[in-house]
């Protein structure tokens, strides 16, 4: 179909179909067999709108079809079932967000911590997005053991998101990100950029080589890891439904050491579902 433009220039796009109700249906239903997100039917012009490009990319003119090639052995041999999964994926985070948590870590959690046999403590940002809040957790960590010999800790930073894993490697931000930053912080942790990379700053490299970046779906049986001596899970509940957390919960407490400690966002609660924890204080919880 050839259409014309309002500048009289021709458009040789097909005309794009809207996302269906039914097909909206088949989406959610993948992604949340793939991922764990349930989508809300609210969320059904999100979808249309990020995967817009997609559809146009291939020259699709439904979601339909989209949708079938995304579901089949060519769609992800070229990646595009990852990729859509990247879209979809909600990722907005920022550098010591929930502040109260870290200042829990540093003043409660940490000193009850004693080190057996040389064995590092280990922290896992199990949804960790561009990487804000696993360098957040290296610095803390990092300016608590300053003091006392060696930093002795490990950070684990998982995302089922290639595209953000890949952001948080680098760990490259714009500056207005040093807004978010306590400021004593900034000179010792944090590199400003020159010349190309005016404008810039970037995490220290002695605290990027504290943290591993791996990808882990959390809707699937984890590959193995060590024991964890805390979790940070903050925000990606919010995306499951009661099961799903049930069940994710369920796996990060299998990774999580007796009397460890697991952080949740604001509005979530791990009430209702588990038995193997004690709240400690708001979005704070123990493993019994």
């Amino acid at each position: 179909m050839v259409l014309v433009a309002e500048d009289g220039c021709y458009n040789m796009e097909p005309l794009l179909q809207s996302l269906s109700d039914r097909d909206f249906a088949s989406f959610q239903k993948l992604i949340h067999q793939s991922a764990g997100i349930f989508l809300a039917p609210q969320k059904k012009a999100l979808v249309a709108g990020r995967l817009l490009k997609r559809l146009r990319h291939y020259g699709f003119d439904s979601y339909k079809k989209y949708l079938d090639f995304v579901a089949s052995e060519e769609g992800r041999t070229a990646g595009e079932y990852d990729l859509m999964i990247d879209i979809i994926s909600t990722n907005k985070t920022n550098f010591f967000r929930e502040s109260h948590h870290f200042h829990f870590l540093e003043r409660e959690v940490l000193p009850q911590w004693t080190a057996f046999g040389g064995t590092p403590f280990r922290v896992w940002s199990a949804a960790c997005s561009t990487g804000e809040e696993p360098y957040s957790l290296a610095i803390t960590l990092a300016e608590y053991f300053a003091g006392r010999g060696r930093e002795s800790f490990e950070v684990l930073a998982t995302d089922i998101n290639q595209t953000v894993l890949q952001e948080a490697r680098n760990a490259i931000y714009s500056m207005d990100k040093l807004q978010e930053i306590p400021k004593e912080y900034i000179s010792k942790y944090f590199l400003k950029g020159v010349r190309d990379r005016a404008g810039t700053i970037r995490v220290a490299g002695r605290i990027r080589q504290k943290v591993r970046f791996q990808r882990i779906n959390l809707n699937e049986p984890f590959p193995r890891l060590p024991e964890m001596d805390v979790i940070f899970c903050r925000n990606a509940m919010i995306y499951f439904n009661t099961e799903t957390r049930r069940a994710v919960i369920s796996r990060l407490l299998g990774v999580l050491k007796r009397g460890g400690y697991i952080f949740i966002g604001h509005s979530e609660t791990l009430n209702g579902l588990t038995d193997a924890v004690q709240t400690v204080a708001p979005t704070i919880y123990r493993k019994l």
